[in-house]
């Protein structure tokens, strides 16, 4: 009880949802599903099984013309369950609308289903828009609760009480003060930019991630490009904005800053940065349905400029303009091009690197030098790893396929073009361009299987997640048989309900028995539910039926795209260093050779640097060195004084920290506490809320967030509340009574402005955090919702996984994780027997020479060098056969 009233959830505190010190001393009990620890287990599951389906029942918010049928119905079907809508139909001056209007169903088909379309349309065959380039971003939050900075109602002006804009609380002083890194030696460090020719001497501070390295910091960046993207690279010259450094609170009054001010934070007053784009922001209609009024929309509205699909589309395109910077392999079309480079040393090098932009290319001058890729934008060393890797399994895959041609030509290579079903297509039929598409599908899901099971069980680095995360993608039945009795009991509970959402309800937690990836690409005779996690019975599946193709999918009555608040989430600055630690793989690995500024890594630099030192020294600094911690005060200081040339501003700096901030706020994001509310979290009601409370009171930690939460009340300020004011509605106070601007305070007190904070702010302030969790709570709970909508929705992993689509070597190759059968780890970790990883799988088909080096690494966003230990540990220990890696020695 001591903890009852903290405003964190409460299920990491069960049985074995920590590291070994969670685990019952009850061993007899222990592997029984009775026992403390499988009871603890289950209850985590059972707990975050429910939190996603109320979440998708409640926080789906579509801008595009869909969200009155999800409130009101459509001829006598409730909203929740319609899964078609008009909007996402494709308009008469679109390139491919008579392809539709001309087949007898009206529905996508032929060629425009066989493979992940350029543009991102027929995903859905039925909502052939949904999901494309250039659709409006979706909402988690409701309508009126976005930009409050726009006092839309009564409730937003009490809760904020006129004390926000989008340049108020000022975002550089937030930066200054609150994200960046002190340094011991600022000398050796120099605001990011480290010491000439890359010294090893160099030295730049940062809080330190104990289970997550580099090389996971950039696989977010090479994911982060594939789903969403505000900027239209074509756009005219935007209009330019200040970005701050103007004003801070003094004694809880704002003040202009002097110049002594100025000085002493490292702001810069002359900075401009370019007004974000916006889609629509005129006046949203609005409706009443039940006596209760909505909005439509958002007061403003925003466009993914890339497809939302997990389709690796920054590899292949979404758009004819970035198509045309993919280069194919002359010798092969089925192929992507790779250049041996003669000045690069190892065998692996003859495996070859993507080429650089040629003059012809359509692209930005400032992409000169660079690797020719479809996105090619915000371009450095950890993009140009990930892109050169996964060209080379693309051609892996290309090569292996043809190794079948040869040998078996007339065996049925399992894929079928819809449009001839009947006819059987032999591996010698396969055209280069249908090899290529298969392998895009091959690598698109390949990577969302790397993403889902590998890096995201590395950032929540716990067994409930681990377990769950499987299930996602295997499902629960997969491993842990166990496990399905959580699973049966929220089944029973829902069996118990006359919600008009149960049919969603259903869907989700029998999808999480069977595992979302691959749902629906079997049919078969009998109960349409149970079916799905009875495999005994014969499949049905046809291509001839639409409802076959696409009957995987769920969008729970709204279209799927991202949400805003999905993207401000992966605002993760903070894991990057200032300073990559290079190696050399073929030295002494453990040896740091230099310290190189990520900055001397950006655009042209990164394609010169990664030629010259190689994938494999790469790879290996980035898979040994730690990320940064996500919290406070640890931002990258090259992110707050990054040089941009091509700015129109005196100072051609831009500080990112602060445009973080200034880009929600554009974007009409809630502020943290609301956010929170809208998430069905609790609320804080202080600033000190913030802090851990497990730890110790004279505790050098918690004397630290102490000193971190008297920052947050010196840049957010304090007011004297009014308990007349309700300051939201999307919950209550225990008693039922409606939350106030005292927030339980007495009323006239002098309360912090909590409800101000940036939600950005708010989440690194998060400093309790479930065991092994590199992200906060806050971040976690819209990653549940949107992590499995994704999956849900995109039938090329779901209903379409078949061998008609991916081949029959496609479909094993995702399965197994490579060609072959799937190759079990040596040993146990956490207690599991589990295959070689498929990250791991891809290092070695792409760089053979760290086959050694890779040998003891069971995550490869685990830092290679760290003994992962018991039940797992988060402690910083070296493994046995690593112990001179000098990164232990601090």
């Amino acid at each position: 009880m001591t903890f009852s009233q903290s405003p964190w959830q409460d299920w990491p505190n069960y049985w074995a949802t920590g590291d070994s010190s969670s685990l019952s001393p009850h061993t007899l009990l222990d592997k029984t599903f009775f026992g403390p620890n499988a009871r603890g287990l289950n209850g985590a599951l059972y707990e975050l099984e429910l939190q996603r389906i109320e979440l998708i029942k409640f926080n789906l918010f579509d801008n595009s013309g869909t969200y009155e049928a999800y409130i009101t119905g459509r001829d006598g079907t409730a909203g929740p369950v319609l899964q078609a809508w008009p909007e996402m139909q494709l308009p008469p001056n679109h390139p491919n609308y008579k392809d539709i209007e001309s087949n007898p169903e009206k529905v996508c088909g032929g060629e425009l289903i066989r493979f992940r379309t350029v543009t991102g349309i027929c995903n859905d065959i039925y909502n052939p828009l949904m999901g494309s380039t250039h659709q409006l971003f979706a909402r988690n939050v409701q309508f009126d609760t976005t930009f409050p900075d726009l006092d839309l109602n009564e409730i937003t002006k009490n809760r904020h009480g006129n004390r926000l804009g989008l340049l108020k609380p000022d975002p550089q002083v937030i930066s200054r003060k609150l994200f960046t890194r002190m340094q011991s030696q600022p000398d050796k460090c120099q605001r990011g930019y480290g010491l000439p020719d890359s010294t090893a001497e160099a030295e730049c501070d940062y809080k330190k991630a104990l289970t997550f390295n580099v090389l996971a910091v950039f696989w977010i960046q090479f994911m982060t490009h594939d789903w969403f993207s505000h900027v239209d690279e074509e756009r005219n010259q935007p209009q330019w904005m200040t970005a701050g450094c103007a004003t801070q609170l003094v004694d809880n009054i704002e003040q202009p800053l002097t110049s002594e001010d100025i000085e002493k934070l490292g702001c810069r007053p002359d900075d401009r940065i370019n007004i974000a784009p916006v889609a629509d922001n005129t006046p949203p209609r609005s409706f009443t349905h039940d006596g209760q009024p909505y909005f439509t929309r958002t007061p403003k509205t925003t466009r993914n400029n890339v497809t939302a699909w997990w389709d690796a589309s920054q590899l292949y395109g979404y758009d004819e303009r970035s198509s045309q910077r993919v280069k194919r392999d002359p010798k092969d079309s089925a192929k992507l091009l790779l250049m041996s480079d003669n000045e690069s040393a190892g065998e692996v090098d003859k495996l070859g690197y993507l080429p650089t932009f040629e003059s012809t290319d359509p692209i930005n001058p400032e992409w000169s030098g660079q690797e020719a890729t479809a996105f090619p934008d915000n371009w450095s060393i950890g993009l140009s790893f990930f892109h050169n890797v996964f060209a080379r399994e693309h051609n892996a895959f290309v090569d292996e396929f043809r190794k079948l041609v040869t040998q078996t030509p007339d065996v049925d290579s399992g894929l079928r073009n819809p449009a001839k079903p009947e006819v059987v297509i032999r591996y010698q039929d396969v055209t280069p361009d249908e090899l290529f598409n298969v392998a895009r599908l091959v690598i698109s899901a390949e990577i969302a299987k790397i993403h889902t099971i590998e890096w995201t069980t590395q950032l929540l680095y716990n067994e409930p997640l681990y377990r769950g995360m499987n299930a996602n993608w295997h499902g629960l039945f997969h491993e842990h048989a166990a496990v399905s009795e959580v699973l049966r009991e929220i089944i029973r509970q829902l069996d118990n309900t006359d919600d008009v959402r149960k049919a969603n309800s259903f869907y989700a937690a029998f999808s999480g028995g069977a595992g979302i990836f691959g749902l629906g690409n079997h049919r078969y005779e009998g109960t349409p539910f149970y079916s799905l996690v009875d495999r005994g019975r014969k499949d049905i599946w046809t291509l001839t039926s639409n409802d076959d193709i696409n009957g995987g999918v769920n969008h729970f009555g709204s279209p799927f795209n991202f949400p805003e608040e999905f993207v401000t989430v992966y605002r993760l600055h903070p894991l990057l260093p200032d300073l990559i630690e290079y190696r050399e793989w073929n030295k002494d690995p453990n040896v740091i050779k230099q310290k190189i500024p990520i900055m001397e890594t950006f655009r042209g630099k990164a394609t010169e640097v990664m030629r010259r030192k190689g994938l494999a020294n790469w790879a290996l600094s980035m898979g040994r060195q730690r990320a940064g911690e996500l919290t406070l005060q640890n931002h990258p200081q090259f992110l707050q004084n990054l040089k941009m040339p091509h700015l129109q501003s005196p100072t051609q700096q831009v500080d990112i920290a602060a445009l973080d901030l200034i880009r929600d706020r554009e974007r009409g994001i809630p502020r943290y506490n609301e956010f929170r509310r809208q998430y069905g979290l609790k609320q804080l009601t202080s600033f000190e809320d913030f802090i851990d409370s497990h730890l110790p009171k004279n505790s050098s930690v918690r004397r630290e967030q102490g000193q971190l939460v008297q920052t947050l009340r010196e840049v957010y300020g304090q007011h004297q509340c009014d308990e007349s004011k309700v300051i939201t509605q999307a919950q209550l106070n225990d008693d039922k009574s409606p939350i106030n601007d005292c927030l339980g305070h007495p009323d006239g007190s002098f309360i912090d402005n909590i409800e101000d904070v940036d939600t950005v702010v708010g989440w690194l302030a998060e400093f309790k955090r479930p065991h092994g969790f590199a992200i906060s709570e806050t971040q976690f709970v819209v990653f549940i919702l949107n992590a499995s909508r994704r999956l849900f929705s995109d039938r090329f992993l779901t209903s379409s996984f078949r061998p008609e689509f991916y081949t029959t070597l496609g479909v094993e190759w995702v399965m197994h994780n490579g060609p072959g059968s799937e190759i079990i780890e040596q040993g146990m970790s956490n207690g599991h027997k589990q295959p070689v990883s498929p990250m791991k799988r891809v290092l070695l088909r792409a760089l053979p020479e760290l086959a050694g080096e890779l040998q003891g690494v069971v995550n490869v966003f685990d830092p290679w060098a760290r003994d992962r230990g018991e039940y797992y540990s988060t402690q910083w220990k070296a493994r046995s056969d690593m112990v001179g890696d000098k990164a232990f020695a601090k």
